[in-house]
Parts: C-alpha cells; sequence; structure tokens
C-alpha cells in the first residue's frame, strides 16, 4: 500500500476533477507483475494500468490499490468490471469513494463477485493524500490555501508597496511547486495593480493552473502579464454593478470573464469547484484573504517569513480584520509539520481549529 501511494502522488495536481490514485498488482505467490496510477482525467484509471501490465498473470492474484474501484461511466469504462473480469482473488483498499457516484458501490460489486475485499488499509495516509478531493465532495468547494510572504516584523511590502522580493529564491522555486499542485490561482484586483504577477508554476506543471481575478468594480490596468495568455489562462470573476466599459475591454483581450451576484470567496469557489477544481491557492491582499478566512475557503495557511525588517508606519500586513474583538474569540491554528528552512527563510505551514485539522499534511513537494 506504500507503494501504490507513492505511485498515486506522482499525478499530484494533475487529477481533477478526479482523485488521485495509485494500484500495485501481486500474483498468487505475491510476486509483483504490475503497477500503475492515475496520470490525468480521461487517461486510463490505476487499476486498469496495473492490470494491462500483468496481463494473465493477474489471475488469481491481489489487487491494492489507494482508491475504491469506480464503478460508475464517466470518462472512461468503470474499474470493478475490469477487476472482476482479471479473475483476481482479492483486492486491498485504502479506503471508500467518498464521491456519491460511487460511495461502496464498487466494494459491493467485487464482493458479489466472490473477490474478497479488504478495506482501510493505511486510510488515514490515502485521506491525506486526497483531501482536496474529498473536501470538495463533501463541501461543494475546493480546498483552499492561503500562501503570504513576510518579514520578521509581520510586514508584506515596504511603505511605498514595494515588495518584490521579500522570499528568497528557494523559497520562491517553492511556491512555484505549491501551485503546480493547485488548480486555480486566485488575486484580486489590488494585487494586479500593485505586483502584475505572473502566477505560473514556470513550467513546473504540463498545463498552468488557472490565473484568477476577483474583483468587483474591474478596476484592473490595461496592461498586464494575466492579459497575456499564451502561457497561462485567466478568468476575471465580478460583479453584475461592473461598467459595461471595463468589461468590453476584457472582451477584446481575450479574457473569460464570470458574472458573480455576489462577488465574494465562497461563490467564486462554488463555481471553480463546478469546472473541476480540486484545490486552489490564494496569493490575494489582506482584505480578500481576510475575506476568504471569514467564509471558510482557507483549510491551510502557508507563511513564508525571512529574516527581514522591512519597517514602516503604516504596516503592510498580511491580513485585514477578520471581525475579532477580544482575545478569547482568536483561535490558535495547528502546525501540520515543524516549520521547514527554505534558505535563509522559513516557511510555518498551519490548518485551522477544528477536527480533522491536526491529521498530518500532504507536503505537495514531495515526490
Amino acid at each position: 500500500m506504500q507503494r501504490a501511494l507513492q505511485l498515486a502522488a506522482l499525478a499530484a495536481g494533475r487529477t481533477s476533477p478526479n482523485p488521485l490514485v495509485g494500484a500495485v498488482l501481486l500474483d498468487p505467490q505475491g510476486a509483483l507483475v504490475g503497477e500503475g496510477f492515475h496520470a490525468r482525467a480521461g487517461d486510463p484509471h490505476a487499476e486498469v494500468m496495473a492490470l494491462a501490465q500483468a496481463g494473465e498473470r493477474a489471475r488469481g492474484g491481489t489487487l491494492v490499490v489507494t482508491l475504491e474501484p469506480c464503478c460508475h461511466h464517466g470518462r472512461t469504462p468503470p474499474c470493478s468490471q475490469a477487476v472482476i473480469a482479471a479473475g483476481l482473488a482479492r483486492v486491498v483498499v485504502a479506503m471508500a469513494d467518498p464521491n456519491p457516484q460511487v460511495g461502496g458501490g464498487g466494494l459491493a460489486e467485487l464482493r458479489a463477485a466472490g473477490i474478497k475485499v479488504i478495506c482501510g488499509v493505511s486510510e488515514a495516509e490515502a485521506r491525506t493524500l486526497n483531501r482536496a478531493f474529498c473536501h470538495r465532495i463533501a463541501s461543494g468547494r475546493p480546498l483552499g490555501i492561503l500562501k503570504w510572504a513576510m518579514g520578521l516584523d509581520g510586514r508584506t511590502a515596504l511603505p511605498n508597496g514595494a515588495s518584490q522580493w521579500i522570499s528568497g529564491p528557494q523559497a520562491r522555486a517553492w511556491v512555484h511547486g505549491l501551485r503546480a499542485q493547485c488548480d486555480a490561482v486566485i488575486v484580486g484586483g489590488g494585487t494586479v495593480r500593485a505586483d502584475d504577477p505572473l502566477l505560473t508554476s514556470r513550467g513546473l506543471r504540463q498545463q498552468e493552473p488557472l490565473r484568477v481575478v476577483l474583483s468587483r468594480s474591474l478596476n484592473l490596468p490595461s496592461s498586464a502579464q494575466l492579459w497575456d495568455q499564451r502561457l497561462a489562462t485567466t478568468l476575471v470573476a465580478h460583479s453584475d454593478a461592473a461598467p459595461a466599459e471595463a468589461r468590453t475591454q476584457l472582451d477584446q483581450r481575450g479574457v473569460e470573464r464570470l458574472v458573480l451576484t455576489d462577488c465574494g470567496p465562497r461563490p467564486l469557489l462554488e463555481e471553480l469547484a463546478r469546472r473541476g477544481c480540486n484545490q486552489v491557492l490564494w496569493e490575494c491582499g489582506p482584505e480578500l484573504a481576510a475575506a476568504a478566512i471569514r467564509d471558510g475557503c482557507v483549510q491551510e495557511l502557508a507563511a513564508v517569513i525571512a529574516p527581514k525588517l522591512l519597517g514602516g508606519k503604516p504596516g503592510r500586513t498580511p491580513l485585514g480584520d477578520l471581525g475579532h474583538t477580544a482575545m478569547d474569540q482568536v483561535q490558535a491554528w495547528h502546525t501540520i509539520d515543524p516549520p521547514q528552512g527554505l534558505g535563509l527563510d522559513l516557511l510555518w505551514r498551519c490548518r485551522p481549529p477544528g477536527p480533522g485539522s491536526t491529521m498530518p499534511g500532504f507536503n505537495p513537494t514531495a515526490p
């Protein structure tokens, strides 16, 4: 199962809206005869790849797979039927599929066909691996990661707004890797105006994540790197009160627009979930970041702390008002792993208080 989990993680960031799945196939004597993983939506599933590699050697053998085999027709045929046709004697599964289209149906089909099924092996690790997929199925929204870089004094920019670069090259490379694990990167209009970001993984992902700008009024610069979509696609979400002239300018540039009646983090993520996004990265300014937290759209923080003093008055900080008026309203977030050194910088990753928040984290830089 550990090998199957390693295989599944090879496709991190590339399978949405599908989960990450790895499979290992053993012959009746316990020898490895096939393995595979689901590489991207529309490609063969992990079980099918392992069965194809094993051929007739699979008959009477054991399939070890990180997720319950599917039992419905999607872009590919149901894996449960392929497993039954292969004549396997046993299937070992890490976790049942939370997708209601499957929801135990695949396991039931296997048992009905006389195959011995064992479920729950390394289940916690499998759920951690597919935390984003499970969150989207349960909530109807992608899992959100909020990232920022700041100095030791908690500031994210100099008094004049300059912020490039607070963190060093190793930390910035880590962020590119994090983007490669996400289906969309979200900023607000203020970030576009102040930083003119590119928001790509710098080629670490074959199809770059969708770049999303949330701007109620469409007060956006006429020229920005995001408008050039040769590298990556850009989507601009705005309110239905945005000026017609600003809409036309985006249309003329070939930038897709999304009108949101309630132009906020939660409706935006609900729309991104409908588009198949499992995980998104918030790289926004303080007001939008605070709104995303208040709306329950942030399930992980990734704070890069640089050993620098930016100073200035007023201070520029990562978050706007969260609505707290007393310290007993402030809850401590849970550290996922020990702080990680990235060159001279320090990465601190946390999850919000609540059930499951102390579950070991999925490392986006892991192979």
